[in-house]
């Protein structure tokens, strides 16, 4: 079949773009015929490589702009994107085509919403977050570092300001969250991928009762490496982004209190804060692919804090799949993978006490090494494959264009 895949970005720059590119990978060399459309590049060489037509826009993002001022418009209403898509779109056949988006927030904006309503071509969204439900993307209150269940653009949103750098930018998401939801985006929603089963039960209050929900896991890059042979147990890590909706300064609070060694791997906005007010951990910045999987295999646990409606922490699987038990909040969809006290262990979100409890627990050698085997076995006795995952999609797309409407001149052969 045709598929037009939308994109902010042609390159990985996060899990969201990541899923995207190795997705269309995947499918184009299943035979399907693929077109990614995306704002900002360079394009990842790969998909030239593959067949794929790559369209990118050649614009900016909203974290890439030297000024948000000068951004601000195409951030509101990228009129050249939606002139683009529609062009593309009226070229395909909506009884052998799916347009699938994984992302418009950073870049394409809510203009291509009417876009997406108004075309015959199946449209399915992918959650990677919760940009059609939540103004600022992740029902998260950034200045008081917890979930804010606040109902999106009631007065109680409208007026308390949860974005992570000011109450004017706030306004502005609350702006767009508007033109967004009444001009066209919305209406689109037909059929939604979620990650997780958290995410639907976040997301389905804001969206048309008429959606349809598949869940198709995003794979998982590790390889079948065995139990953890006998030997020393490492330290405990933390994986990700150094900033609060990450939980990074509950973990390191609760190492502290648990007089735990712990190691953090990536940066953030609170690394500097942290280092200086907790010395004795270890911080070790970005590593590459490679190194952060053989850090997680040979870590005692993971410990993943989010504070967040997290949708579907890779990092969490790539743990487990690497027999590493993982530690992980109760809030986010990281603890759908991890069964308490079998692979790894809940802990109350943003409570460092409760951190440190289960830090104690996975001091113990013994709890460790069970925890690591069952995480191993559990994972691989049903891994998350690309294939599994390309199946899922296929499996959606295959739903939507049966659910799609037919030309009068199809059904009138068919009557």
């Amino acid at each position: 079949m045709n598929v037009i895949i939308v994109a902010d970005h042609s390159f990985i720059n996060g899990g969201q773009a990541k899923v995207a590119i190795e997705s269309a990978l995947g499918l184009a060399a299943r035979g399907n015929r693929i077109v990614f459309f995306s704002a900002v590049g360079p394009a990842d060489p790969r998909m030239e490589a593959a067949g794929i037509e790559v369209i990118v826009l050649g614009q900016t993002d909203v974290a890439l702009t030297t000024s948000l001022a000068s951004f601000g418009v195409q951030w509101l209403w990228n009129r050249p994107a939606a002139i683009r898509l529609e062009a593309l779109l009226a070229g395909y056949d909506p009884g052998d085509s799916v347009v699938h988006v994984h992302g418009w927030a950073k870049a394409l904006s809510p203009s291509v919403g009417p876009v997406l309503r108004a075309t015959k071509v199946p449209v399915v969204f992918t959650m990677h977050e919760y940009y059609l439900a939540c103004p600022n993307g992740g029902f998260y209150d950034y200045p008081v570092s917890a979930a804010c269940h606040r109902t999106p653009l009631s007065p109680a949103c409208i007026a308390h300001n949860c974005d992570s750098r000011s109450y004017t930018r706030k306004l502005m998401r609350v702006g767009r969250h508007a033109l967004m939801r009444y001009t066209g985006m919305i209406g689109s929603v037909a059929t939604v991928i979620t990650i997780s089963r958290l995410q639907k039960t976040v997301i389905a209050p804001y969206l048309p009762k008429r959606t349809r929900y598949y869940e198709v896991s995003n794979p998982v890059d590790a390889e079948p490496l065995g139990r953890k042979t006998e030997g020393r147990l490492g330290d405990i890590v933390f994986v990700g982004r150094i900033s609060p909706e990450k939980g990074a300064n509950v973990f390191a609070e609760a190492a502290r209190i648990a007089g735990a060694n712990v190691v953090f791997v990536g940066d953030g906005p609170q690394r500097a804060r942290l280092e200086a007010d907790y010395p004795e951990a270890r911080f070790l910045g970005w590593k590459n692919p490679d190194e952060v999987k053989a850090l997680m295999r040979s870590a005692r646990a993971l410990v993943f804090p989010s504070v967040w409606y997290e949708g579907q922490p890779l990092t969490v699987l790539e743990s487990l799949a690497a027999g590493t038990p993982v530690i992980v909040s109760d809030i986010c969809a990281g603890r759908e993978a991890v069964e308490d006290g079998v692979n790894g262990l809940w802990f109350a979100s943003g409570k460092p006490d409760s951190l440190a409890a289960a830090l104690t627990r996975l001091a113990d050698d013994g709890e460790a090494r069970r925890m690591s085997d069952a995480a191993y076995d559990l994972f691989w006795t049903d891994p998350l494959t690309l294939d599994r995952h390309l199946d899922g999609i296929e499996d959606v797309y295959r739903r939507s264009l049966a659910y799609a409407p037919r030309p009068a001149s199809v059904r009138a052969i068919h009557a």
